[in-house]
């Protein structure tokens, strides 16, 4: 389904005007930003003060009040009816007033994969001791720190610059923490307020995790070596993090009921304070403008402050325009893979061989023997309540008939409940195993999963020739037949990386001219820790228990590169954010271990910029990445001036006072100092059509060196750069380049569009510095 007209609600249910009801009035969560310095001072405290607003606008005490902000973010968030909010929006101190979203939740080999060399002398790893004294703050579902990954043996103490605490709550007590775990905060005031108390027989009230999430993306980024470590005995060997000696700072925010704005922004807000280097956050929702988005304001106050920000792109792909935390100032990640996988195909009674992989195989198919197979939606005998053949071939809760089922191979459609799910399903209703089969929009891309019974995940054309060969057993009333082949863990797969099916996709929804997602990194079957109390299946009826499991998702992508930022972070501690993103963009790789083009996983096709971004890691070459695109806080402000954000809406996200007439005679906003370049022309009868990007590169390399560009220019298209040489006479020196394209107008239908993409690269001999360039060309409707 094309995104645009879900995108058009969303953007239209946040627009600022606020309408009234004509039914009882419902409250709802709104976040309040006001004029900081405004406070009168007979408040004694910015809360009073906020307190005393709200009993201005209400003749009820029922307006309490959920999270104060002050670091990130000056301002509060309360529940208001609609009207409250417009009473609230007049009074001169409050700038605006935004209404929450609610946000979802978006390793022994990717260490090894990155080229990150534990042993080495020298190297990222070696040169940063490992991340030692970095803190990386995961904005998640909490931790479960008694995991081996999270030990703090042979750490140093903490650091002196740690602001931070580690706060008690349910099963949690400070003693959680140690060196390693140096703080551990929750935020639940924002979930609670929309829905009611917690049920605290399933949820803790306090860092612990009950999901999982947390514990996985948390390891990720900054686990400690753990040998052995596997999952099921899959994937063995040692498991670490991208910066195992770098410190960890919890801020659980996510609930059984999502992950709300209020929340987010306390966490971010409380992480800044508390000193981290690093905010990893593996959360995403709809994108809306920077100014109604809570993670862009909270990531803009991280970034000024010099935090880098890592956000997962989201899980939506292989559509387009799926990409979400979106905003330049963060560092957006898509997933690839790993050379590593785990077969287990399926084999038919024909003889036909369908690949798949999985992460269980269980005990309870025989080696060599074939079973009755069934598709779970084949008409009558698929549902056990009325049949339904959709509902039966997703094989949701109740919807499989036991007769139908026991003791066969049931094929279940993806899509609605969760994959582990619907495992249990059809282990419920007497299947013996179980074939996951992917639809047209997932395409080829495989997913692992720790099922509670045999069963793999096969993909969409594969998908279809077991069904045909069910249907076709039917007609000719012989007995379909098949089982599940378990091959184990198989390493050194080729072709790796290849972009993930489900990893999101660009254009940039909200800024075109920023590309996104910025880079890719291992996303796909990542083995990293897991919980006590959660089966690694995720499934409540799954009682299993092991110390790490597997899991696929930009969410595993994003702490990926937040540990790499720790990394570079501790190797250049002078290097800004936009800094340490630049060096992982331009290092960045767009071939595979075949040395061909890297692939997209939906369809065997070659992957584009908009799948990649800037491409694939590279951590070691990220570590001399020879030049850089610095960006300073008021280039942002240009940018959005540029953007056509009112000075008002850019207050909200800055906490500046922008001056628009300038920066818009600075040019527009694909002049932001960003390490890719992307033009998007509207063909208006125009024959020839052009643009021009300015840049600035700092020299971190050499003292005196020379770097010399060599121009990949988009097909048919021309494309210049002045000066074609830039001769550095010293270590942070700044030097300026203008690109200019030209292409002529091409025949395209109306509402469509054409993309061509290219590359300016620059290069001492040394160091080779890349810059993916993408043109658009779009044919209006009118």
């Amino acid at each position: 389904m094309a995104p645009f007209p879900y995108l058009i609600i969303l953007l239209f249910f946040y627009t600022t005007t606020l309408p009234l009801s004509t039914s009882t009035p419902q409250k709802q969560t709104f976040i309040i930003q006001v004029q900081h310095n405004s406070k009168p001072s007979i408040f004694p405290t910015h809360k009073n003060w906020y307190e005393s607003s709200l009993s201005s606008i209400t003749k009820t005490t029922s307006n309490n009040i959920i999270h104060t902000y002050d670091t990130v973010f000056h301002g509060f968030s309360t529940k208001l009816t609609q009207l409250e909010a417009q009473n609230l929006q007049k009074l001169s101190h409050v700038i605006t007033i935004i209404p929450e979203q609610i946000r979802t939740l978006h390793t022994t080999r990717s260490p090894e994969f990155l080229g990150l060399k534990t042993a080495a002398k020298t190297g990222l790893l070696h040169e940063t001791d490992f991340g030692s004294d970095l803190v990386i703050g995961v904005i998640d579902t909490g931790i479960w720190p008694e995991r081996q990954s999270f030990n703090d043996r042979e750490l140093g103490p903490v650091p002196a610059k740690w602001k931070g605490s580690c706060v008690a709550g349910k099963d949690f007590p400070a003693t959680a923490c140690n060196r390693k775990i140096i703080g551990a905060k929750y935020f639940s005031g924002g979930y609670e307020a929309t829905s009611g108390k917690m049920n605290e027989t399933t949820e803790f009230r306090s860092a612990r995790d009950s999901d999982g999430h947390g514990t996985h993306t948390a390891s990720i980024a900054a686990g400690r070596y753990v040998s052995p470590a596997s999952t099921l005995g899959y994937a063995k060997g040692v498991a670490a993090g991208m910066a195992p000696k770098a410190r960890l700072a919890v801020y659980k925010v996510c609930w059984t009921g999502g992950c709300f704005d209020s929340d987010i922004l306390a966490a971010f807000d409380a992480a800044v304070a508390d000193g981290v280097d690093v905010v990893s956050l593996s959360v995403g929702g709809v994108v809306v403008p920077y100014h109604l988005d809570v993670i862009a304001i909270g990531a803009f106050g991280a970034s000024d402050a010099g935090v880098f920000v890592s956000a997962s792109a989201g899980n939506g792909g292989p559509g387009e325009l799926t990409v979400t935390n979106v905003a330049p100032w963060v560092a957006t990640v898509g997933a690839g893979t790993i050379d590593r996988d785990f077969p287990a195909d399926v084999k038919l009674g024909n003889g036909k061989i369908i690949s798949g992989v999985s992460i269980y195989g269980g005990p309870s198919l025989t080696p060599g023997r074939m079973y009755p197979v069934v598709y779970a939606g084949s008409g009558e005998h698929g549902g056990g309540e009325g049949g339904d053949g959709y509902s039966s071939s997703l094989c949701l809760a109740g919807s499989l008939d036991p007769k139908f089922v026991k003791g066969k191979i049931v094929v279940c459609d993806r899509g609605i409940n969760s994959r582990g799910d619907k495992g249990e399903v059809v282990k419920k209703a007497g299947g013996i195993g179980m074939i996951l089969a992917n639809g047209v929009f997932d395409g080829e891309g495989l997913v692992a999963d720790s099922h509670v019974l045999p069963a793999t995940a096969v993909g969409a054309i594969g998908g279809d020739v077991i069904r045909s060969y069910i249907a076709d057993g039917a007609k000719s009333r012989s007995l379909p037949t098949a089982t599940i082949v378990f091959k184990g863990t198989r390493l050194g797969v080729r072709p790796a990386p290849v972009v993930a099916s489900f990893s999101a996709r660009g254009p940039n929804p909200e800024s075109p001219e920023i590309l996104k997602p910025d880079v890719i990194a291992p996303g796909l079957n990542i083995l990293a820790a897991w919980p006590d109390r959660v089966g690694p299946s995720g499934s409540a009826s799954d009682h299993r228990r092991t110390e790490f499991n597997i899991l696929s998702g930009t969410s595993m992508a994003c702490p990926h590169v937040s540990g790499l930022a720790a990394l570079l972070k501790a190797a250049h501690p002078d290097w800004s954010p936009a800094a340490i993103k630049s060096a992982l963009m331009t290092t960045a790789y767009t071939v595979d271990n075949k040395g061909d083009r890297m692939l997209d996983e939906s369809n065997g096709n070659v992957s584009s910029v908009f799948d990649y971004g800037a491409g694939h890691v590279h951590p070691e070459k990220a570590l001399d990445p020879g030049l850089v695109y610095d960006i300073s806080v008021y280039d942002y402000v240009d940018f959005l001036c540029n953007s056509n954000y009112t000075t008002t809406n850019i207050k909200v996200i800055t906490r500046k006072i922008a001056d628009c007439s300038n920066a818009k005679k600075a040019g527009h906003s694909g002049n932001l100092n960003y390490p890719t370049l992307s033009a998007v022309f509207q063909q208006y009868g125009k024959h020839k059509m052009s643009t021009h990007f300015i840049r600035t590169v700092t020299n971190v390399g050499d003292p005196k060196s020379v770097y010399k560009v060599t121009i990949n220019p988009p097909e048919g298209m021309v494309v210049t750069v002045k000066p074609d040489m830039l001769p550095f006479r010293r270590v942070g020196q700044k030097l300026n380049f203008l690109v200019r394209v030209q292409t002529r107008e091409v025949k395209l239908s109306p509402g469509s569009s054409l993309v061509k993409s290219g590359s300016i690269v620059w290069s001492d001999g040394k160091h080779i510095v890349t810059s993916p360039l993408v043109v658009t060309m779009q044919q209006p409707l009118d």
